[in-house]
């Protein structure tokens, strides 16, 4: 495809920084647009192995910089900290053509901030969900961000309205899940009767997640086994850390009798050959979505963090689908009220209410085309732009 803009001169650099993995992936895609307008190029900042792929040359781990939950940071305040005063003053020295920040906006937003000031070019990626929570940030977005990136159509018209630049990219996930997924051969792929009755559990990839969410999905799986004996569990886990904290669990819980099958990685396919999924809040939520799967919405952080974000919150909703919906297309159990009883019985309902299964088959299937766009060059051109801007 042609540039829209004319391209700037490739012999640049350009530094990034993710912080998570679904960061990563969204980084990673727009690394993948602009590699054909930047051959020559070089990507650096801190990334994970998505990025990495694409040429990043990351600094530090990613894994350094995932933190969960408000008060969970506070340990590891200092060390952050010292990684984002490192990462500026050596961009600062340097003055690359301009520091795109993918998401991760606790860290990203404070650091874009010195560097627009020292005179480099700004991009957010995604934008943050000022929409959500924390609407006070738009001021140091103000000040913060060249332009902004968003992901979802609504969130176009808030950043123009003040005054931020922005471009709406589609949603990169609308692009590598099929319109119609196929569940007959995602349950070939994970071994499983193309005639089971499944359930896929995705507590999270992150190990604070697992520890507030596994024990109570476990619990429900439990729980709906008695129900229904025949019954098929998918858990895919996001690495052997969370595996064996998994295990664990299970063992723990006496679920030998139930039909439980822990995977490595393949969300995916898990999702893909599921009936239904009880998944934990986050951008798992819209990959569920995007693969038309009933789900149960679940979420649960320190109580200390719990108090803080539910008087900060603007919206009824948290999980993406139903942000996105703008009403509640499928239920979400937050904090106390997620009992593995509630949970259980949410699912259940999922399972067997064939005028719902339809009907959300149906609203998903729009929410699909509505984020559908090409986001890797669509990101690229916003980049090259900024960069051409510059000159």
């Amino acid at each position: 495809m042609a540039s829209s803009a004319e391209s700037p001169s490739a012999d640049i650099s350009l530094a990034l920084v993710a912080g998570e993995v679904s960061g990563d992936m969204l980084a990673a895609r727009l690394l993948a647009g602009l590699r054909p307008h930047l051959p020559n190029a070089r990507f650096h900042g801190i990334g994970g192995p998505r990025m990495i792929e694409q040429g990043l040359i990351s600094d530090v781990p990613i894994e350094t910089l995932t933190v969960r939950g408000l008060f969970e940071i506070i340990p590891r305040y200092r060390e952050i900290k010292g990684i984002q005063n490192r990462l500026r003053d050596r961009l600062l020295r340097e003055k690359p053509a301009a520091f795109i920040g993918a998401d991760y906006p606790g860290f990203n937003l404070g650091l874009e901030e010195q560097l627009r000031a020292g005179g480099i070019p700004t991009v957010h990626f995604i934008g943050p969900q000022i929409w959500a929570w924390r609407g006070g940030r738009i001021r140091k977005i103000q000040r913060a961000v060249s332009h902004m990136l968003v992901i979802f159509p609504f969130e176009e018209q808030i950043y123009r309205d003040a005054g931020v630049p922005v471009t709406y990219i589609g949603h990169p996930l609308a692009e590598t899940i099929p319109l119609v997924p196929d569940t007959v051969a995602a349950r070939m792929a994970l071994g499983l009767p193309a005639n089971a009755r499944v359930v896929t559990i995705m507590p999270g990839s992150r190990m604070g997640e697992l520890k507030y969410l596994a024990e109570t999905f476990v619990r429900a799986a439990g729980l709906l086994a008695k129900r229904d004996p025949a019954l098929t569990f998918v858990v895919p886990m996001a690495g052997q850390k969370q595996r064996a904290y998994f295990d664990e669990i299970v063992a723990r819980a006496g679920l030998q009798d139930v039909s439980l099958k822990i995977i490595d990685g393949q969300s995916h396919t898990a999702i893909a050959a599921a009936d239904a999924v009880l998944v934990a809040s986050g951008t798992a939520t819209l990959e569920v979505a995007l693969h038309k799967k009933p789900m149960v919405i679940a979420y649960r952080v320190m109580r200390a963090s719990w108090e803080i974000m539910r008087h900060m919150g603007y919206l009824p909703w948290i999980g993406l689908p139903n942000i996105l919906a703008r009403e509640f297309l499928v239920p979400e159990y937050l904090q106390h009220a997620a009992t593995p009883q509630a949970l259980a019985e949410a699912v259940w309902t999922q399972l067997n209410d064939m005028a719902l299964r339809d009907r959300l088959a149906s609203r998903f299937t729009d929410m699909h085309h509505s984020l559908l766009r090409d986001s890797a060059q669509e990101s690229a051109q916003a980049v090259l732009r900024v960069i051409q801007s510059r000159k």
